[in-house]
This record gives structure tokens, sequence and C-alpha cells, in this order.
């Protein structure tokens, strides 16, 4: 059936095919208007709109928005960045020392309201804590400090397991891993059970020190962290390391 049948049949214009919709002229003050406050930069619409209306208050801003978005003039969204995951990396306790080691973030407040993070540290084989840094902001490159304070004291780990975090996924962090022959295991997204050991711990440790204390600076944080962290590896047994605290485990 030809497209003049077709027309016929159901009662409409041939016209119609090929009408294409001209812009108004109303339409071409606004796109010159836009193309003016413009020029070689890049605005969003909502800054180009409050333009054109110091120079044409008349202006509504659907009139605005509908040429701006019609004519080609809005920016291009940035995609967000996805994460590849990866496959499954269950948990398998070592048979000794620094074979693997998890780091995990935790966060809270002062008294005062600001909020606070933690790096928490420990080690696979006998759950000892390795270090509890508490601080405002703790980015890569502090990660990465308090990382090799830890490797001075304590020994190099062959592993390192964390989850998918900006601090860990950033460059600085794996060129450091890899510079320093550390291998880099981390959990799938969404599957905090993989981490499951430092989860457990850092229950523990909010429940002793986070929600059982009101703190009123970083340096009171710190302190009582310290302490805590002291009695955690030397006096707490633990129900599985057979009752025994992580330094008794790995004499």
């Amino acid at each position: 059936m030809s497209h003049a049948q077709a027309c016929k049949l159901v009662g409409c214009s041939r016209t119609n095919k090929y009408y294409q919709k001209r812009m108004p002229a109303k339409d071409a003050v606004i796109k010159k208007a836009i193309e003016e406050v413009i020029g070689s930069s890049r605005k969003g619409r909502t800054k180009v709109i409050k333009l054109v209306q110091k120079k044409y208050p008349e202006l509504g801003d659907s009139k605005i928005r509908r040429v701006y978005e019609n004519e080609g003039f809005s920016l291009s969204r940035k995609l967000r960045r996805r994460i590849k995951d990866n496959p499954a990396n269950p948990i398998s306790i070592p048979l000794k020392a620094n074979q693997e080691w998890a780091m995990d973030f935790m966060s809270d407040a002062l008294d005062n309201g600001r909020r606070i993070r933690t790096l928490n540290i420990i080690d696979h084989f006998n759950r000892q804590c390795k270090g509890i840094e508490v601080d405002f902001h703790l980015p890569a490159r502090r990660v990465i400090e308090i990382v090799e304070q830890a490797i001075e004291r304590y020994g190099k780990p062959l592993k390192i397991r964390t989850d998918n975090g900006p601090e860990f996924r950033s460059k600085r962090f794996r060129l450091w891993m890899h510079n320093n022959h550390i291998e880099w295991s981390r959990i799938q997204k969404g599957k905090p059970q993989q981490n499951a050991i430092i989860e457990r711990f850092n229950k523990t440790y909010r429940e002793d020190v986070l929600d059982a204390n009101l703190f009123y600076s970083i340096e009171q944080a710190n302190e009582v962290t310290v302490k805590w962290v002291e009695d955690y590896n030397h006096e707490r047994p633990h129900q599985s390391l057979h009752y025994q605290t992580p330094m008794a485990y790995a004499a």
C-alpha cells in the first residue's frame, strides 16, 4: 500500500509526513540571548537562565529552558564511573602471622557533632589489632602512613583485604601496594561477609568504645582507643581462638 493510499484510508493529509516544525521567531531571540551569555565558556542551565533574565526580565524560566534543551546547549553529563566487580573472595584463615591483614573504616561523632573516622587494622591469623587511627579525615595518603607505621612495628603482610572504598581504590594506595609487593585482596561489591573477621571486630570496638564513650576531642578518642587495643590484644579471650588472647595464641 502506498503512502497516499494509507493517508486516504485513515483520513489524514499526506503533508503530515513531510511537515517540519519551524522555530518561532520569538525562539530565535531567546536562542541568540543564550548564545551571548554562554560565549565560549561552559555554563549550566540554571546559570544560563539567570543570565538571560538579567537582559530579558520578561522571559520566563520555562521558555528559556525549552530553547536551551531543544537547541542542544545542554552540558554533557559525566557518566558515573562503574567499579568493575571482581570474583568472589572468601576468607581463609592463615596458619601464621602477617599472611593477610584486613582494614576497614568506621565513623562516629564528637560531642559537638563533628564527624570522626577510624581506620582499623587486624591480622586474620590471631585477630590481633595492629592499630586503630582516629582522625577527622583519613585520605589515601594518611592510610599509607598508618599502614607503614604498623609494618615497621609488626612486619609486612603478604596481603591486605579491604572493601572497595575510594581510599583503597585510589591510584596512590594501589601504587604503594604494588611497589611494596603487597597483594590487594579486595572483596566483592556489596559482600561485607567476605571481610567478616574485621566486621566482627568493628562491632566489638563500637560497643566497647564508640558507643560507650562521649568524646570531646580527637585526642581523647585516640587515648581511650589505645588503652582498649592493649586490653583487646593482651587480656580479652576470643572464642574463635579457643578462649585465648591474640598474643597468647600467637606465642
